[in-house]
């Protein structure tokens, strides 16, 4: 079904599309389909596209820009993809140590929750999370799905030291610091895994639809998996999903 969208100029090179300001798979899907019949059209042109929940901007700086004729040229682009066509995703199951090390605001959480520390545990890796988008910093998953029983508002204070690698819940939303940052989530564990090495080809190897979701681990399985994540020689578990 054809979403009804609106087309906006950004700017004076760039064009923001939006779809109804809902946060939804099936509005996720329809964007990232778009996008990728947007990137076939420009493929020998060096056009830059990105997206959040429910809009996607294209900046065209480095081309010759004409707003009415890229225009025309997007609704029909638009068009076509509503042909549906075979797609595929990963979920990837991303080892979690919830430990008093690491997990250093579950107590306080499971205070304001009135839900004890193992309960919580239970809801957060029971959860399949969708990945909406990446960005704040790089390799930082949006992340959709999280246990209603969990929704917590952000810390009043954030933190000024964050460390990589942190698990975390801030308001509806669940996800993992890549790099250390200030950050004003609550803070309920620790994954070895790094979300973002500029050094590879492909820097963040999860992608926008694909899915994730989160494994309990014990303090010594964490530092074993540590141990060759920094080696190189871990390979993460991942299942391919299809459409």
């Amino acid at each position: 079904m054809p979403y009804p969208l609106s087309y906006k100029r950004f700017g004076e090179q760039a064009i923001l599309i939006e779809w109804p300001p809902i946060i939804n798979e099936k509005i996720l899907n329809d964007l990232l389909r778009f996008k990728q019949k947007i990137i076939e059209h420009y493929v020998n042109l060096s056009v830059y596209i990105n997206h959040a929940y429910n809009s996607l901007l294209i900046n065209y700086e480095s081309i010759d820009f004409e707003f009415d004729n890229e225009l025309v040229a997007l609704k029909k682009i638009y068009e076509s993809n509503l042909i549906e066509t075979d797609s595929s995703s990963k979920i990837w199951k991303v080892p979690v140590c919830y430990d008093t090390p690491f997990g250093i605001d579950l107590e306080a959480l499971s205070s304001e929750k009135k839900i004890p520390v193992k309960e919580i545990i239970e809801c957060h890796t029971k959860a399949i999370y969708t990945v909406y988008f990446i960005g704040f910093l790089p390799g930082f998953l949006y992340l959709g799905g999280l246990d209603e029983r969990l929704y917590v508002p952000r810390r009043s204070t954030p933190r000024l030291c964050v460390e990589k690698g942190a698990v975390a819940i801030g308001g509806k939303q669940t996800g993992v610091y890549p790099s250390e940052s200030p950050g004003g989530w609550h803070i309920v564990g620790n994954t070895p895994i790094s979300f973002f090495d500029a050094s590879k080809p492909k820097p963040c190897f999860v992608k926008a639809g694909d899915k994730v979701q989160f494994v309990s681990v014990s303090l010594k399985e964490y530092s074993d998996i540590k141990i060759l994540v920094d080696e190189g020689v871990y390979f993460l578990e991942s299942e391919v999903l299809y459409d």
